[in-house]
């Protein structure tokens, strides 16, 4: 019987072992830094179409991250860039899906999701600076109808 308890022993080792190396080996892969927004910027002409609406769906997310802070830090001006940023790379994704027909539902899922942090965002700011985020939902609910419209376009029933 001690064979066995060693056994499990040994087993109980080699399995804390792969955990610990699950959790280290990608965090050291990852540890070197992100593109910046500007890289990914220039990257985007430079990958297939249909590779581009998730590229371009990152670069919202980022911008709007970026937002986020900026308005927190004060500096609505830099804040109001970003969220054109939002905006502009948000309209690029869904023309490269709709063009692609690829990636429009994680497109649209994702900017439901800007939508609703741009809505949270919005009861922490300024009266004048809620403008301006509310302008920026309104243009990314356009765009998620748009690609909802492509993604089921209305049948004529005859």
């Amino acid at each position: 019987m001690l064979f066995g308890m060693e056994h499990f022993r040994v087993w109980r080792v080699v399995a804390a072992g792969l955990v610990v190396s699950a959790l280290v080996v990608p965090s050291a892969l990852s540890g070197r830094e992100e593109a910046s927004v500007e890289e990914l910027k220039g990257r985007v002409a430079n990958v297939s179409v249909a590779d581009r609406p998730p590229m371009c769906i990152h670069i919202s997310e980022r911008q709007l991250g970026a937002a986020d802070r900026l308005y927190i830090a004060g500096d609505s001006e830099k804040a109001q860039v970003a969220l054109t940023d939002v905006v502009a790379y948000s309209e690029l994704a869904r023309d490269y899906a709709i063009q692609a027909h690829k990636h429009e539902k994680q497109s649209e899922i994702a900017i439901r999701k800007m939508v609703r942090k741009l809505s949270d965002m919005n009861h922490t700011v300024s009266h004048e600076e809620q403008a301006q985020i509310q302008d920026t939902i309104d243009r990314l609910q356009r765009i998620r109808d748009d690609l909802l419209v492509a993604m089921f376009p209305k049948v004529d029933k005859k």
